[in-house]
């Protein structure tokens, strides 16, 4: 009732707005207003036709033996409602003989279809519905009980259905023909289950019905609540005595939107979900797809992407676009270090773990009658990644969204300049600025925070501008998946039991990549230390040690790992905020004194808080090349220079009491001329592609990445729009671009 009234306040005060403004000169209100009405209403639509009130169903669906009929019952007694199991209740009511006898009568396809006549004939509400395991292979009839019903999946170890199907003494299922293993049909089974489910129940193995009934009714109870998952900025300031939550945002809001409008980032209002010891360990044998539809449908509410289309999202950013089918492979470098590989994707770095996905949530989570202009700043590796990713698009969605990436002319390498102008496509362009990344990023913020300059561009052209560098939300979730796909992975491997500690060490930058294995600890991976490695940008390292955060009389220094080079980490605002429990008064303080004055001073709880988690070290110039020659002599595998840091300052910093993960952000392809040099190989001066050519033929690890030496055949015949540093000039071409894409 209370969700009811909130969505016709809105509607009150969007037709008195209407009513009472001119369409021309306010049509940035209407548009505004419209968006926050239509998003009110979406929500109300979905709340009211997903509650289990009165006529709606509890539908419990799952592979034989996933214990429906038992946990039916027990949520039954707990609801005091109606159990309806198919089999008994319906199916050999119906035909008056047993499922076994019917199947042996007719067989496997016509059975389905018997089954599914059966199930359309029957209506039911207010109850709770056993159904069979076929059930779902039979579209019609799940439509049926979808349109009045929740669908939970009963997602059941394999191992623990074969034992208790045994223990049934059954021997075949629906769809079995002789000789077919009953593993492998139920592992085919799976496609079926995902196609329907509205919730999903992750069992742990040996889970007791009771338990799993809990987790049913939990399931249900999250699906029912639309406004249980929000987020808030960094810098909102609750009013004292305040129970109004009008500044936090949905999840496809805090996408849609990237940079909260006070300057804050978005983070969630609540804590991180947690997953079981016993969660955990059922992902250790799953494939990185499996355990990334497991954790992202735990972090993104059904309200804002339905699990079954997040599973479609997934399955299209790392089906097909990734050479390595483990996308994140765990390799074993030597003694206890470890490197996570990330740079399988199309453009070669950590970026397409989350920008080959983020593309497609973005693209669900937009309105009608909208445009969208994604803004992006690049130290290097991002450029290209972003574009390659919205380049996926469908056609519709290309149409209506659109990408300009700022990287600083001559802050990238060679090869990292030409992958980002080689990247763009008809929805997305590159433009140079004579500057360095810190001025690119702090423009975009600008832009974003520029309310006459955005409402213009909705006002004229119909155009909201995003980002998707990893200030927005959508961006950086994504990248949790690997961190601790990464542990599950050694787990799998036989190197750690599940609970055992790892320390992580990153190149950091932008503070992206490391907070995200923070928020893979908070889910349940246990990781020990964060270690922070820098190069001669080293101001986090400093920050680290002394809590002192400091730009004054620090320039930035170009280097081999051009995308640390940053000095104004855009994601250590979601870091302390997480420290100082959500204190937006304070980071409003802090992250202003640094813009004003170019430095803060952090109280020395907080210092003492980050330290127990986090060390730092930062590495030069000559160590980075050093470690480069001294690990492929040692086992043949080549570091990039961003790798390489990380290595370096793991060599000093971490205890080898415990594993180290090694994140390796990128493959060295992308570095040819810092690769040779760190090789002492002569042939230095050639151009980018000769130096990739020479590089490959040395068979050494990791092997030579396709797509990287593909684009180098097209790369020089494209060229790309170079600006001076100053923020009304990148305002002019994005309004450019914004006419030649959308009018």
């Amino acid at each position: 009732m209370l969700y009811f009234n909130r969505c016709q306040h809105l509607k009150q005060i969007t037709q008195r707005c209407f009513s009472s403004i001119h369409v021309k000169t306010n049509k940035y209100v209407q548009l505004i207003l419209s968006r926050t009405f239509a998003l009110a209403e979406l929500r109300k639509s979905w709340h009211s036709t997903h509650t289990l009130v009165g006529d709606k169903n509890i539908v419990l669906m799952g592979p034989p033996g996933a214990g429906k009929t038992t946990i039916g019952r027990i949520i039954g007694q707990k609801l005091g409602c109606c159990v309806i199991d198919v089999d008994n209740d319906i199916l050999e009511k119906t035909w008056n003989m047993s499922v076994s006898e019917k199947l042996q009568e007719v067989g496997n396809e016509q059975f389905l279809e018997e089954e599914g006549k059966a199930v359309l004939n029957f209506s039911a509400s207010g109850s709770v519905i056993s159904l069979t395991g076929s059930n779902p292979m039979h579209d019609a009839s799940m439509w049926h009980l979808k349109k009045n019903g929740i669908i939970v999946y009963l997602d059941v170890p394999l191992i623990d259905i074969i034992n208790r199907l045994k223990s049934m003494k059954i021997n075949r299922i629906v769809g079995q023909n002789f000789g077919t293993p009953m593993k492998d049909l139920l592992a085919f089974r799976r496609q079926y289950y995902k196609k329907w489910y509205d919730a999903r129940v992750f069992c742990e193995s040996g889970a007791s019905p009771e338990e799993v009934a809990d987790k049913v009714l939990n399931a249900v109870k999250r699906y029912q609540n639309v406004d249980s998952e929000t987020f808030i900025s960094t810098r909102h300031i609750w009013p004292k005595n305040c129970k109004q939550k009008n500044s936090t945002k949905f999840f496809s809001e805090a996408v849609i939107e990237g940079l909260a409008s006070d300057g804050g980032l978005f983070v969630p209002e609540k804590e991180f979900p947690k997953l079981s010891s016993g969660e955990w360990k059922g992902l250790v044998g799953a494939t990185y797809i499996e355990r990334a539809q497991i954790l992202l449908e735990k972090c993104i509410h059904p309200a804002d992407i339905p699990a079954a289309r997040l599973g479609e999202m997934i399955e299209t950013a790392y089906g097909k676009n990734f050479a390595c089918s483990r996308i994140a492979p765990v390799r074993h470098l030597s003694g206890n270090q470890f490197i996570l590989e990330l740079f399988h994707g199309p453009t070669g770095s950590f970026k397409d773990l989350s920008l080959q996905l983020m593309p497609h949530l973005f693209a669900h989570c937009i309105l009608p009658n909208c445009n969208y202009m994604i803004l992006v700043a690049t130290s290097g590796d991002t450029g290209s990644a972003v574009l390659n990713g919205f380049s996926h698009l469908n056609s519709n969605d290309k149409k209506r969204i659109a990408v300009v990436t700022f990287f600083p002319e001559n802050g990238v390498s060679d090869f990292q300049k030409a992958q980002i102008i080689g990247s763009q496509k008809e929805n997305g362009w590159a433009v140079g600025v004579k500057s360095d990344f810190d001025f690119c990023q702090t423009a975009v913020k600008r832009i974003f925070n520029d309310s006459d300059f955005t409402g213009f561009l909705t006002v004229e052209y119909g155009t909201v501008l995003s980002s998707a560098n990893s200030i927005n939300w959508g961006r950086l979730l994504p990248q949790v998946i690997y961190h601790a796909s990464a542990y599950l992975d050694l787990v799998s491997q036989g190197f750690i039991s599940f609970g055992s500690p790892v320390d992580v060490c990153i190149p950091t930058g932008n503070f992206g990549n490391i907070l995200a294995a923070v928020y893979a600890k908070l889910m349940g991976i246990p990781i020990r230390k964060f270690i922070c490695a820098s190069n001669q940008n080293h101001v986090l390292t400093d920050f680290i040690k002394t809590g002192h955060y400091d730009l004054r009389e620090r320039k930035l220094v170009q280097t081999f790992s051009p995308a640390i080079d940053i000095l104004k980490s855009s994601n250590l605002e979601r870091h302390l905020h997480l420290m100082a429990n959500k204190d937006g008064q304070l980071m409003t303080k802090l992250f202003n004194q640094l813009e004003d004055q170019c430095h803060f001073q952090i109280e020395k709880i907080l210092v003492e808080k980050l330290q127990q988690d986090f060390v730092a070290d930062w590495c030069s110039e000559e160590d980075c090349l050093a470690a480069i020659n001294s690990t492929y002599n040692a086992s043949g595998y080549i570091l990039d220079p961003h790798t390489a840091v990380a290595k370096v300052v793991a060599d000093r910093m971490q205890d080898k009491t415990c594993p180290v993960i090694v994140s390796s952000t990128a493959h060295y392809s992308k570095f040819s001329p810092a690769i040779m040099q760190a090789l002492k190989i002569k042939e230095i001066n050639q151009t980018s592609s000769s130096q990739l050519y020479l590089l490959s033929s040395y068979n050494a690890l990791p092997p030579p990445h396709g797509a990287l030496l593909e684009r180098t055949k097209q790369q020089e015949k494209m060229e790309c729009q170079v600006c001076s540093a100053d923020v009304n000039v990148l305002k002019s071409h994005v309004e450019r671009l914004i006419q030649k894409q959308f009018m």
